[in-house]
């Protein structure tokens, strides 16, 4: 058994979390490091949670040593700034800690990096220029490095771009020909696992080592509508026909998706993501191949030759679905809200003066719940709160029931039904609970 130890940062990560699990098995110390850690990514006393981009040098430089680290493998990475999230902080000044705390551990350390493939000319994004950014400080520095560049990245699991292209699989919908026609050569998360763990096993000293930097990928170009049709072959929609998405509404979903992104929400639309998928995904992996042996995947071997189970197909047919269930449940409260406030406030007052209510009440409660629904809406829509306000929503929506059964049980047959239809307004929100989860 190999007792190297390497400290994985970004642990909880599509990549980081495959990364971890994988070396544990191999017979590697693998430490694996995240701000946040699910209940199911702490299976082992080395999943450990960590502020870790709050982190100065001098507290990197401690957790170096106390864990004995040999290796480091950075799978940090955010896709766009936004609340909690900004690029310059993470893909840069957390590299330059990185590489200083290495120096200043006094141990042989190698630092994996996890880049993007492509060219800095290309580079038109804050995550691309920053990835670049990164890689010319650790290249500039005197620390034994790897530069990895994977492709798109096939794991068991889905996250961000790979989730969204399952759910495009699942569906009877394609992209813009011209983006379906875009280069996206993937490559399995096993071979990146399987890349760190043959550089784990090469002593810390071998020169052809010391500074590479790598493409990851397989090394036949794919568009993205094979890899799309890879996933429609495994879902069992393949022969389906499908319909094409006008280019507008692309780039309308980038915008939404922004304005989820300041929201706190990470959606998989968004401009950046847009950019990066029409620059495509290409590179050269046979310097990588040459070196360590591994012959990469190919697309069919990463996806697997088997169809998807039942729970990839639920996850793909509802990921789409989870944002329209989001924002409805956040207009149905907000809507209803302001109805009752501003548009029929006699109305929705009269109801309680028809029931007989203190003339003193009527007003008070009539505003206090208008301003209640409103206020569940604007919790739900931001990612921080929303579980507070589904479950706001969920205990105001059953004191709406039972009040109404009490105090005016008419309103339960009424033509419209507005009460009767309130159960399955809690089971929405009861889904969207559930749903939260990004990982």
């Amino acid at each position: 058994m190999n007792r190297r130890t390497i400290l994985v940062l970004g642990a909880s990560g599509l990549i980081g979390r495959f990364v971890t699990d994988d070396l544990r098995a191999r017979g590697f110390r693998a430490v694996g490091v995240a701000r946040s850690l699910s209940p199911a990514q702490t299976m082992s006393a080395l999943d450990i949670e960590l502020p870790i981009l709050s982190l100065d040098a001098a507290a990197l430089t401690r957790l170096l040593s106390e864990h004995e680290v040999d290796v480091v493998v950075n799978c940090l990475g955010v896709l766009q700034d936004g609340p909690g999230s900004d690029t310059n902080a993470v893909h840069r000044d957390f590299v330059a800690r990185t590489l200083q705390a290495i120096a200043d551990s006094g141990r042989a350390i190698r630092l994996v990096h996890i880049s993007i493939p492509g060219s800095a000319e290309a580079d038109r994004t804050a995550f691309a220029t920053t990835k670049r950014e990164a890689e010319r400080l650790i290249a500039a520095s005197a620390i034994p490095h790897a530069i990895l560049r994977p492709g798109f990245v096939v794991a068991p699991s889905a996250y961000g771009g790979s989730a969204m292209l399952r759910a495009l699989a699942a569906f009877p919908l394609d992209l813009p020909a011209k983006e379906m026609a875009t280069p996206f050569q993937p490559v399995a998360v096993e071979d990146i696992s399987a890349t760190i763990a043959w550089l784990t096993a090469r002593e810390i000293d071998d020169a052809s080592v010391r500074a590479v930097s790598w493409d990851l990928m397989q090394s036949e170009p794919v568009a993205m509508t094979g890899v799309i049709k890879q996933f429609r072959l495994a879902f069992g929609t393949a022969g389906w026909p499908h319909a094409v998405m006008p280019p507008f509404m692309l780039d309308l979903g980038a915008r939404l998706g922004d304005f989820a992104n300041m929201l706190g929400w990470m959606p998989p639309m968004r401009s950046t993501a847009i950019a990066e998928l029409r620059r495509g995904v290409t590179g050269d992996p046979s310097a990588w191949s040459a070196a360590t042996g591994i012959a990469p995947k190919t697309l069919t071997e990463a996806i697997g030759r088997h169809p998807a189970t039942i729970q990839d197909v639920w996850f793909a047919r509802l990921f789409l679905i989870k944002a329209l269930i989001i924002a409805s449940l956040v207009a149905f409260w907000l809507v209803s809200g302001f109805i009752a406030l501003f548009v029929s406030y006699r109305a929705a007052a009269a109801i309680l003066t028809a029931h007989n209510f203190p003339p003193a009440l009527v007003d008070p409660i009539t505003t206090g719940t208008s301003l209640m629904d409103m206020s569940i809406g604007v919790l739900i829509a931001f990612r921080r709160t929303a579980a507070i306000g589904l479950v706001a929503g969920i205990v105001a929506s059953l004191g709406y029931m039972f009040g109404a059964a009490i105090l005016t049980p008419d309103l339960w047959i009424e033509p419209l039904g507005a009460l009767v239809k309130t159960g399955p307004a809690i089971v929405l929100m009861l889904v969207a609970l559930l749903m939260l989860d990004n990982r």
